[in-house]
């Protein structure tokens, strides 16, 4: 994952608003414009839907299978209609959403020790069971290494403590970016 400048990550948050808009208020997809080539490369990617500051929608992808701009479309739409904790997004709601999303480095093995709450997000798994917190959840929740590794094995629906025991670990870092406000806010003020 290159750091991603400005620009890019502006195209990003507005490709994903434009999605988002488009498909719930009006069920067609935006026409796309010109991509940056930077955008075109694979990547993992997490797009989180906010609304008052509450999680509204999360789906992400882990591995790089897409270009970056592509996961990031399929993504928003599958944070606003598709993530089984929420009812799909209603079109009145849109306005009032905050876009944020994470572009990830690809995982690497890492014992417990590694693990370096803000730095890392974490991919736990044991047989068929995977859970994944990405790096800000813990700072947002003001966990410790322990409690972050807890907290991923619980996602996984494993026992708190299968960190312990012999489920693999793995780490990412991720480029974490959000909308400043909500649409809705930016409308009011400047119209």
């Amino acid at each position: 994952m290159l750091p991603l400048t400005e620009a890019e990550q502006q195209f990003l948050l507005q490709l994903a608003r434009r999605t988002l808009q488009e498909k719930i208020q009006s069920q067609r997809l935006p026409p796309l414009t010109p991509i940056p080539a930077t955008l075109e490369k694979p990547s993992g990617a997490f797009v989180t839907l906010r609304q008052a500051g509450n999680l509204r929608g999360c789906i992400g992808r882990v591995e790089a299978v897409m270009p970056l701009y592509q996961t990031v479309c399929e993504c928003t739409l599958s944070a606003a209609l598709e993530d089984p904790r929420f009812d799909p997004v209603r079109p009145e709601e849109v306005p009032d959403l905050r876009i944020g999303i994470s572009v990830l480095s690809g995982l690497r093995d890492s014992r417990p020790e590694e693990v370096e709450v803000g730095q890392h997000g974490l991919y736990i798994s044991c047989g068929l069971r995977r859970g994944l917190l990405l790096p800000q959840v813990a700072v947002e929740w003001k966990w410790d290494r322990t409690r972050f590794l807890e907290e991923t094995c619980l996602k996984a629906g494993l026992p708190p403590d299968a960190w312990r025991h012999g489920s693999r670990i793995q780490t990412f870092t991720a480029q974490v970016f959000e909308e400043q406000e909500p649409i809705a806010r930016t409308l009011t003020r400047t119209g």
